[in-house]
């Protein structure tokens, strides 16, 4: 019995010299496990952050700043404006909106790295808020932001923002995208189509400034941030980039963009709603259009009678004047619209030619 308890107590002495020198060990090997276990989530945290300072080093030297100064009269006077732009191309060409540089009488284009140059207008298309300004004495230009694509992007994905808010240095916001396929007003019943929402602030300063995806590639124009009243929130909207690709060339080369059209002033909607119809009813026709070639019909207030209603073209269905305008840019100058007409309560079909309306030579 007596054996048994020293057996027992010499494995109990044994136990603790054995824990007592093994402790060392156990806590390295504790604090080591604890370490490795905060590695992963802090490594991805860090990668993330270097990717994004990566992507706002790579393009905002691209990235500049724009002053006006507006022209001005007795009922407006000259006013300072700011905005933001970038360099499309290694020959100097910056892109921006054309509510930037409307009625500017002076642009003064401020560079990254602190530099101003004077800068005149290439071409402007107020229709897609899209304008090209260049320096009138030309530098070296930075390496351009590499041009993306806007035909496959998802709700979700992040998004870059890049300008000078408020007249300050450049910033950047951070966002996703938030919505695809919103369509915005613009000028003269007209709309861009496609436009991307997005939750990265655009404030005001921000305009003309570019949106990026997560690899830097320019996939839209940010045009304006809209303050949703009563709230701290606002929605940011982009031109993607797909329009921009195709209009920008074209003011480069050209200085404009077409106006697609068929020479009608559409009508009020209210009519159309007494009339339990939806479309675009003719107003007026202009001399010499195609419209009037066409033998369209305009409203006559005098003699009471209702103009065509437009309600369908190329057999897409027309709700509004922007659908029209949209359906006419798709099919583009030159070409032939099969207009679908109610007219006094029948349908009728109608090929009318589309011109460029904005053209001097026009009617």
């Amino acid at each position: 019995m007596i054996n048994t308890i020293i057996r027992i107590a010499a494995i109990i002495i044994l136990a603790v010299i054995g824990g007592i020198v093994a402790r060392p060990h156990l806590e390295t090997q504790l604090f080591t496990a604890s370490i490795s276990r905060n590695v992963g989530p802090l490594d991805i945290v860090a990668e993330l952050e270097r990717s994004t300072i990566q992507l706002f080093e790579r393009a905002s030297p691209s990235v500049v700043q724009i002053t006006t100064l507006t022209t001005g009269n007795d009922s407006a006077p000259s006013e300072l404006r700011t905005g933001s732009g970038f360099f499309w191309d290694v020959f100097g060409n910056i892109v921006t909106n054309e509510h930037v540089v409307n009625d500017a009488k002076a642009i003064i284009v401020w560079l990254a790295s602190g530099e101003h140059v004077a800068a005149e207008i290439v071409g402007s298309a107020q229709n897609y808020d899209l304008a090209v300004i260049r320096a009138k004495e030309q530098g070296q230009a930075p390496i351009p932001i590499s041009i993306g694509t806007s035909s496959n992007l998802k709700i979700g994905q992040w998004a870059y923002a890049i300008g000078s808010p408020f007249g300050l240095d450049q910033s950047l916001t951070t966002g996703v995208i938030s919505a695809l396929k919103r369509r915005l007003p613009t000028s003269k019943g007209r709309a861009i189509t496609n436009m991307i929402q997005t939750d990265a602030a655009i404030y005001p300063g921000n305009s003309g400034g570019p949106l990026l995806d997560s690899k830097g590639r320019l996939i839209g124009v940010n045009t304006i941030g809209y303050s949703v009243t009563g709230s701290n929130n606002a929605l940011g909207f982009a031109i993607p980039v797909d329009i921009v690709s195709d209009i920008v060339p074209k003011l480069i080369a050209k200085g404009r963009v077409p106006t697609p059209g068929i020479g009608i002033v559409p009508g009020d909607g209210a009519a159309l709603i007494r009339m339990g119809l939806e479309g675009v009813i003719i107003a007026r026709i202009r001399p010499g259009s195609p419209a009037e070639r066409a033998a369209l019909r305009a409203t006559n207030q005098d003699g009471g009678v209702v103009g065509d209603v437009i309600t369908a073209a190329n057999g897409e269905r027309i709700r509004d004047v922007f659908d029209l305008t949209s359906q006419l840019e798709h099919i583009g100058v030159g070409h032939t619209v099969k207009l679908q007409i109610n007219r006094d309560g029948k349908t009728l079909e109608m090929e009318v030619e589309v011109i460029d309306i904005d053209l001097k030579s026009q009617p």
